[in-house]
């Protein structure tokens, strides 16, 4: 992309995997917390890598940003996850320049996602977008990018039914429960850990099973008490962890521990206990699996599930697929532009640099000349001939290289580099 003059890089990438290739072990090996992703965009900015976005889901970890080659990228994944690069070599994937953007778009309207119609991911990268522009990692090229996705989004989210039934990992953990859980209003349900997905879980289960038997347990309490406040529930200290599960008959985790947070350890139990695992890397130890007791649950196995609703879902596809194609057109029409904006820019300068020579030497030759109003009138004349070229440079039918080589020599313009 080195004709746009967006970054001092020629190539926009995006680098990652998923869990089309993935498994939820491999998953977690290259899964991000906060920390990590920070790291990553300090070390990028250190490197000069500019257009960053980093997308970290539990069924996916992308790098998106500009850079001499993609192994720089794929390198800054590996040396702040616990993946290397052999890894990453057998279940990655690289996308470049065109194809990087149809894939980000892809996946922030939910038709990449593990459940059809995800409309989730489209919060994480605005999240993603926020983090980035704090570091300084953002550019007018990303910016635009991220608008249109989000304008795509929100577009399918309106006029398709591709969101309808369960379309998130907190939606499908409850309608599992339902499905196999009778009297689901009498058991008790503890949930250990209130990020976005506990948070959102939590409230598919108010909302589904009219249950009022729900703990909330953390290990930051207050950040429980947070939950817990909006929903009046029961809120426990991490403390009380082992005799709360000793309790529970369905516990659902959602830590985003780098390491498991219940094990066979932890567990002695009087009853059955059926336990979602909704973290990516896998909170819930698979010893757990060796206790008659216990039924483990993991997000992977909730996502593959076939629900009601999936096959009526699908059919919005083409629709989804026929708004993202409008919106892409609009973003790739803008991009256009940039070839030209350097030469747009030189030519609008060297205009005001004729303007104020001018306006000089009448200020001075001509009595009673008004400076303030001559000012105003040449700014328009400016604007109006800028435009003209724009619009000139834009036309489909227009060679813009030779016309650009054109303005350049006419008006002798000297044309910054990025």
């Amino acid at each position: 992309m080195k004709n746009y003059h967006i970054s001092r890089h020629n190539s926009f990438y995006t680098v990652g995997l998923s869990y089309l290739k993935a498994d939820a072990d491999l998953r977690g090996k290259f899964s991000l917390d906060e920390n990590g992703e920070d790291k990553i965009l300090t070390e990028a900015a250190e490197l000069g890598i500019d257009g960053l976005l980093i997308t970290a889901t539990c069924n996916r970890t992308e790098l998106h940003g500009f850079a001499q080659h993609p192994f720089q990228l794929i390198k800054l994944l590996c040396d702040h996850s616990f993946g290397s690069v052999e890894e990453f070599q057998e279940v990655g994937y690289v996308y470049k320049n065109y194809e990087a953007i149809d894939h980000l778009f892809r996946v922030g309207t939910g038709l990449d996602s593990q459940i059809l119609g995800d409309f989730e991911i489209i919060s994480q990268i605005k999240k993603g977008f926020a983090r980035s522009k704090e570091k300084g990692l953002t550019n007018p090229f990303l910016e635009r990018l991220i608008n249109s996705i989000l304008q795509a989004s929100k577009r399918i989210k309106n006029e398709t039914e591709i969101s309808s039934g369960a379309t998130s990992v907190a939606f499908a953990s409850v309608q599992y429960i339902l499905e196999t859980v009778p009297d689901i209003s009498e058991k008790n349900i503890l949930l250990f850990g209130t990020g976005k997905i506990g948070r959102n879980t939590c409230e598919n289960l108010l909302k589904h099973t009219e249950n009022t038997h729900i703990t909330l347990i953390n290990r930051t309490r207050d950040k429980a008490e947070k939950v817990g406040g909006k929903f009046d529930l029961l809120v426990r200290d991490y403390s009380d962890l082992q005799a709360e599960i000793r309790q529970a008959d369905i516990l659902v985790v959602a830590t985003g521990a780098q390491k498991p947070t219940i094990s066979k350890s932890l567990l002695h139990l009087t009853k059955p206990l059926l336990i979602l695992d909704l973290s990516i890397p896998k909170n819930v130890d698979e010893d757990v699996n060796a206790l008659p007791e216990v039924t483990l649950v993991h997000l992977d196995h909730l996502s593959q599930r076939t629900d009601k609703t999936l096959e009526r879902r699908k059919k919005y596809i083409p629709q989804a697929e026929m708004i993202i194609d409008e919106i892409k057109a609009e973003f790739t029409k803008w991009l256009e532009t940039r070839k030209f904006a350097p030469v747009i820019k030189a030519l609008k300068k060297k205009l005001k640099t004729l303007k104020e020579e001018e306006i000089d030497f009448h200020s001075k030759k001509l009595p009673g000349f008004n400076q303030e109003q001559a000012d105003i009138i040449s700014e328009r004349i400016i604007q109006k001939i800028t435009k003209q070229f724009a619009n000139h440079l834009k036309d489909s039918e227009v060679d813009a290289e030779d016309s650009l080589e054109l303005i350049q020599k006419v008006f002798q313009l000297e044309v910054e580099k990025p």
